[in-house]
């Protein structure tokens, strides 16, 4: 039942520092941390033991001391306002605390987790949680995100769609349509695009070494007008050329990996 809104879930745990690029992912996350959470510099932010972690439009680190256990929630893009109850448009660009949300059971369901003496048991816990949040939520919202649904895998396939083909897609108008999409997604239908141009260029760049990859090429099937373009846009989204950063960095796209 939790398929077509979770992704996946990952754990993650090391007592070694921790200094690492992170890009757009184009998926919202809940993070639960068992011992010290992750600082954040571009945010000038430590998450809290519970974080919700929406839409960015910007690279930034992740950063550790050590003594690092955490458990994470990666939701389809437009699923995650089902089991919050707020518009995902609220997390955009920033880091926040759950407890801010003020949500007796979540924080209730943090502190099992707390508790629990394996990954195994802690993931079990936030599925039933997540469970009986589904079955607590509302047909119009379990209609939205279906028609949202469609719109997003339309981006994926197709990141140049038109905001109105999408709108139609999802058969809205296409102010409705902007309006919803921001709400479940968290950020407008064309700077999602732009995510999913760039992710779909990591996932094309990945398996090549900085002599053999074609630009050009890379550009062209990840939806770019042009290598000009997609130069571009992904020094925004990275900080880096792509030539400099497959120099520097082994490439991978969570949003077009292949999770088991």
């Amino acid at each position: 039942m939790l398929q077509p809104f979770v992704r996946f879930y990952w754990t993650f745990r090391s007592n070694m520092r921790l200094n690492t690029l992170s890009f757009p992912l184009g998926c919202t996350q809940i993070i639960f941390h068992r011992k010290k959470p992750l600082y954040i510099p571009e945010f000038c932010v430590t998450q809290d033991w519970l974080t919700i972690s929406g839409q960015v439009n910007f690279s930034s680190h992740l950063c550790s001391e050590g003594d690092l256990d955490m458990i994470v929630v990666v939701f389809h893009p437009h699923a995650m306002s089902a089991f919050l109850n707020v518009p995902t448009s609220l997390f955009y660009n920033i880091e926040t605390s759950g407890y801010n949300l003020d949500d007796r059971s979540l924080n209730e369901l943090t502190e099992r987790i707390f508790d629990s003496k394996s990954d195994e048991i802690a993931i079990n816990l936030i599925e039933n949680w997540l469970l009986a949040r589904l079955a607590g939520c509302k047909t119009e919202t379990l209609r939205k995100i279906d028609r949202i649904d469609a719109s997003v895998r339309q981006i994926l396939g197709f990141p140049q769609t038109t905001v109105g083909d999408l709108a139609s897609v999802a058969c809205l108008g296409k102010k409705q349509f902007e309006r919803e999409f921001s709400s479940l997604v968290g950020i407008n239908p064309k700077e999602y695009a732009r995510i999913v141009r760039f992710q779909r260029a990591l996932s094309l760049m990945q398996n090549h070494s900085c002599q053999s990859v074609n630009l050009a090429q890379i550009a062209y099937a990840s939806g770019y007008s042009d290598q000009s373009h997609f130069c571009r846009e992904f020094k925004h989204f990275s900080g880096c050329t792509p030539a400099t950063l497959l120099k520097d960095t082994a490439l991978h796209s969570d949003l077009f990996a292949n999770p088991v």
